[in-house]
């Protein structure tokens, strides 16, 4: 059974900084994409960040562009999301995902679209 772990969040000052990892286990990544979402309070969940395994491919939404980096190590099978500069509107319970398999185009950036989830790390930014 996959796990997905996430860890670091807490909380910052805006304009502070956060690094969250997300260590997974129980299967096999290398064919998948990892990604970072964050659902605030009353609102949708929605993508933040992805990665491909080979790191040839990273999406990023708008709002963290940069301010954010994302990466993974595929050796020890971590996904890390580094959040500089951070603002109120940053405050979220954010998740890392998996995609089981590959797939075509742009990369997913739908919820529907990754297989596995974590249980979330809470980040509240101060103003």
């Amino acid at each position: 059974q996959v796990q997905l772990v996430e860890s670091g969040g807490g909380l910052v000052q805006a304009g502070g900084s956060l690094r969250l990892s997300c260590a997974a286990s129980g299967g096999t990544f290398s064919s998948t994409v990892m990604g970072w979402f964050r659902q605030a309070p009353g609102k949708d969940r929605e993508f933040v960040a992805a990665i491909t395994w080979r790191l040839n491919n990273i999406r990023y939404t708008d709002s963290v562009k940069g301010r954010s980096t994302i990466s993974r190590d595929n050796a020890k099978n971590m996904l890390y999301l580094q959040m500089n500069s951070l603002k109120s509107e940053d405050t979220a319970v954010y998740y890392c995902a998996a995609r089981r398999g590959g797939y075509s185009g742009a990369i997913p950036v739908r919820g529907n679209e990754y297989d596995y989830w974590g249980q979330g790390t809470q980040v509240t930014v101060s103003s």
